[in-house]
Formats: C-alpha cells, structure tokens, sequence
C-alpha cells in the first residue's frame, strides 16, 4: 500500500513572485510556521540538497531529514524527494504552479509509504499530509498575498 496526497491554493500574486518565494529555501523557516531551519548542504545546477529541521512536536521531539529538491522554472514545476526517509519507505513531491484570472495555483503531490515499523501508516500518515498542508498553503498564500501588497503601484491621485 501506498500513499498519495494532492493539494492546491491560488494565490492572489503574480506568478514569479509565488515562484520566488516558495523556491527560495533559505526562507523556509519565515515561510512555513513547521520549520526551525534549513541548512543548504550542496547545490549543483538546479539540484539542492538541504536539511529541514522542524520545531518539537507535541512530545517534545525534533523531527529532521535530508532532502533533494530540483525546481524547474521553464515547466513551472518542481521535483522533490527525501534523502534520509526516516519512517517512510519513500516520499516523493512534485510542485506545480499555473498562472490562472486570480493569480497563481500552487498544486503539491506527495507520493509516499510509511516502512513496515514506522509508527503510523499510509492512511494516518496521508490524513495528516492533508491536514498540514492546508495549514500551510493558507499561511504561504497570506504571506505572498501581503507581500505582492506590498509591490503593487500606488494607486494614481485624482487632481
């Protein structure tokens, strides 16, 4: 058995600003509310591989994982697959961004499954991807959405 989660928001801002803020790893921790860091390991060409380490969960325990991201802006999309699985056989992302009337859509797909002895399964482990993932698009679309605020023109002064 395996899991696969998909999840979108548009995002009222331009494309290459959601483009560059979600691409931008080092922010990640200002970005999404579940990260404490980022650490940059090696970059070669498009291809990062980073750690993630996340704040304490409710117990008290520090999750923490190497990845691989590889962006690729001429298809708008995004391949991302873990590098140390921790509890997961495999877990492999794919982000996609669609320029649409209302902004941008930001579409994530997580295909995953959990190791035989990890301590919850494919389907607890799919419903809380999905639970999460809300959280943190919501979050992601008002921090772009205020900072696309931000860059847009004052509006002109009738004489």
């Amino acid at each position: 058995m395996a899991g696969h989660t998909q999840n979108e928001i548009t995002i009222a801002a331009p494309l290459d600003l959601v483009w560059d803020m979600t691409n931008d790893l080092e922010r990640w921790p200002q970005l999404f509310s579940e990260y404490a860091s980022v650490e940059i390991i090696s970059q070669e060409r498009n291809r990062t591989k980073f750690r993630l380490t996340m704040h304490p969960d409710d117990n008290g325990t520090v999750w923490s994982w190497v990845s691989e991201r590889e962006p690729d802006r001429d298809t708008l999309t995004v391949k991302a697959r873990r590098v140390e699985t921790g509890p997961f056989a495999h877990m492999d992302i794919h982000w996609r961004y669609e320029e649409v009337p209302a902004g941008t859509r930001m579409v994530w797909t997580q295909d995953f499954a959990m190791k035989p002895d990890a301590p919850v399964d494919d389907d607890w482990m799919t419903d809380n991807i999905n639970k999460n993932s809300k959280v943190q698009m919501a979050l992601i679309r008002d921090k772009i959405e205020k900072a696309a605020a931000g860059h847009r023109p004052a509006p002109a002064l009738a004489d």
